[in-house]
């Protein structure tokens, strides 16, 4: 028994293709009855818990009307952004949700605070969340398959994450796999997607160097160019005072927020935070999550001859693994590097193991915090992993059969 199971998983014969829609569906089922009984539940905007509604979602509205109000620098400031989110819920002393952004990120908040906080909430969501599906739409646009696609990208747990939290992760995942789909195709728009990426900038460590060293200057410039002329337009709009804040800020959020793990060493899926989690001092962290193997090993991926579904998949792997701050919910973006690597193994066939990898890549965002929390184990950080080192080998692999076989010296 041990023997065939071993071979199913090998194989991936276990994940049938009716398993592939009824497993989703039901945890789809389960996540909409458990969110519709959460806010029936709860006292307006106030869950059971003391949390407002979409949790961390509060930062964004309460930052974007301190914007209206023309203090762009107070979100940087612990206890006026505090003292704002309270006034959002009738004063009502809920949990604090920081505001870590860089300047650019104000003009988003402030749209949405323009709308009753339920509004913008609503707002957010369905327009970050098509923006994923579409993305993800794109990278796999066989018809044939499109049913399956969206099922799974709609009940992916990271969804379900992001969506509990009111979080970002659709954006960030839509910026970055658009890019990725517009790469050669529309250079200067994917440069512009990957630029709008510096809301977040932990994201982009290694998209520069990608770009750089396979001589993409059009996406690059374009990049800039994106981030120059979002910088300059804060300072237009909100001031030089919204920066200076904001830099203020960076000590206060390295310390507190990355290095003492404020949000949770569970909700925290780095390598970073699993040295800290398991009583590492924070220069062993730091020495740890230096992402030098993965930089090295994505140069030369995207300088070689692989597949771009590889190269692409690698590098959004690789985004979640040279951050030390990646959060449960920004595991949305392991939607784009799975989309990426079916839609190679659709197309070449899928080898020893690829399939239960990707299965349990999958399934790892719904139970990486309550795994992490209990045993200490990241799970998060150890499916990234393995999906990356994954898409190395097939690569590899790639190249090896496509070299060709030198002739035997004739005598």
């Amino acid at each position: 028994m041990w023997r065939q199971m071993k071979s199913s998983i090998r194989s991936g014969a276990w994940l049938t293709r009716e398993r592939l829609t009824v497993y989703p569906l039901i945890l789809l089922a389960a996540f909409v009855a458990a969110a519709a009984i959460w806010i029936a539940l709860a006292d307006g905007l106030i869950d059971r818990t003391g949390q407002p509604i979409g949790t961390d979602f509060s930062n964004v509205w309460a930052a974007g009307k301190l914007a209206l109000a023309g203090e762009p620098d107070a979100p940087y400031d612990i206890m006026r952004q505090h003292a704002a989110e309270k006034a959002a819920f009738g004063g009502r002393d809920v949990p604090i949700y920081g505001w870590h952004y860089p300047p650019m990120f104000l003009f988003a908040a402030a749209a949405l605070a323009l709308l009753p906080y339920a509004w913008a909430l609503l707002a957010w969501t369905v327009l970050t969340l098509a923006a994923y599906l579409a993305t993800l739409r794109a990278i796999l646009p066989a018809e044939e398959t499109i049913r399956e696609t969206m099922l799974l990208a709609l009940a992916f747990p990271a969804v379900f994450v992001n969506l509990g939290h009111g979080q970002n992760g659709f954006l960030t995942a839509a910026l970055l796999g658009g890019g990725l789909v517009l790469l050669d195709a529309r250079p200067i728009l994917a440069g512009a997607l990957f630029g709008l990426l510096a809301y977040k900038p932990q994201f982009g460590v290694l998209i520069p160097l990608v770009l750089v060293f396979t001589g993409r200057w059009r996406v690059t410039a374009a990049a800039l160019a994106t981030v120059l002329v979002a910088a300059a337009a804060t300072v237009v709009v909100f001031g030089p005072k919204a920066w200076v804040a904001f830099a203020d800020s960076s000590a206060f959020i390295r310390a507190v927020v990355l290095e003492a793990g404020g949000p949770g060493w569970e909700k925290i899926q780095s390598l970073f935070s699993a040295v800290r989690m398991w009583g590492g001092p924070i220069a062993l962290a730091y020495t740890a999550q230096l992402a030098l193997a993965v930089a090295a090993s994505l140069v030369w991926l995207w300088r070689s001859a692989a597949a771009e579904e590889l190269k692409a998949a690698a590098l959004a792997c690789g985004c979640l693994l040279a951050t030390p701050y990646v959060i449960d919910y920004d595991f949305v973006v392991l939607a784009v590097a799975m989309a990426f690597f079916a839609r190679y193994g659709l197309a070449h066939g899928f080898r020893d193991y690829e399939i239960s990898v990707l299965a349990f890549a999958w399934t790892a965002p719904l139970v990486g915090r309550a795994v992490a929390g209990t045993i200490g184990l990241p799970l998060g950080l150890i499916a990234v992993t393995a999906l990356y080192l994954l898409t190395l080998r097939r690569a590899a692999a790639e190249l090896a059969a496509n070299t060709p076989k030198a002739e035997p010296a004739r005598a």
